[in-house]
């Protein structure tokens, strides 16, 4: 049966990656939406990259952008090197590329320019790597970097007063415009938490993987999910990103 399994921020941590599409049980029939961040933290960026391109050959993949890969693909087409960047998880990234010739370094910018802002699904299911702020939609937003970089969305879905419904005044505008929405970007691991979170409709599958914690797949129907080892135990002689 096909299924649609979005996945959490990879930050050049391939061997996660590949060990969690296994665990998870991958098959060519399965829907993949990866919510974005697929750069910067471990060594293997630039290969977690050229994984993913060979990957949407063989099934549907939906691939979201993330600031992390705004950045990445900044540096692609200019050469320049913003030193936010560098100082997080940028200079992994740029000597992952080493030995990369002209040629797959093209690739790579066309795959990260092809990447989507945004995805709705037929089920109205948004998939965003961070958030909006507009009460209209993504649609209507003012600001795009907000799609990469906003986590007001998050927070306010987090505090929401459980005992709000969805069909009161007060229930937020945001939310109600979708079914369910699906984000990375701010880590689990901030609140000590290694597994997919949930406020009231949001649901942040960003499992710390780019930190101390592990890489997650989650089945967007019944809410099953499978991650990877924790990637430090991946990538022992490394730190990964260790600043925010």
């Amino acid at each position: 049966m096909k299924r649609t399994l979005v996945i959490g921020d990879i930050h050049g941590g391939l061997k996660a990656l590949e060990q969690v599409l296994q665990k998870a049980a991958v098959t060519k029939d399965d829907c993949l939406i990866f919510l974005g961040d697929y750069v910067d933290g471990w060594s293997e960026s630039a290969q977690t990259v050229a994984f993913l391109i060979e990957l949407a050959k063989e099934q549907p993949c939906i691939f979201i952008k993330g600031n992390h890969d705004a950045w990445t693909e900044g540096w692609l087409r200019t050469g320049a090197a913003e030193n936010r960047w560098l100082f997080n998880g940028g200079e992994e990234t740029r000597q992952s590329y080493d030995g990369f010739s002209e040629e797959e370094r093209l690739r790579h910018l066309q795959f990260f320019e092809q990447t989507k802002m945004f995805h709705v699904d037929e089920q109205n299911r948004l998939f965003i790597h961070a958030g909006f702020t507009s009460m209209h939609g993504p649609e209507q937003e003012f600001y795009s970097t907000n799609f990469t970089w906003d986590r007001t969305l998050w927070e306010m879905a987090l505090t929401m007063d459980k005992r709000i419904q969805k069909d009161s005044l007060l229930f937020p505008k945001r939310l109600k415009l979708f079914s369910e929405i699906y984000i990375g970007h701010t880590p689990t691991v901030a609140y000590n938490i290694t597994v997919p979170m949930q406020g009231c409709n949001v649901w942040n599958i960003d499992t710390g993987a780019a930190f101390t914690g592990p890489l997650t797949i989650l089945d967007v129907d019944t809410k099953q999910f499978w991650q990877s080892d924790f990637l430090p135990e991946l990538y022992p002689n490394e730190k990964g990103r260790n600043r925010d």
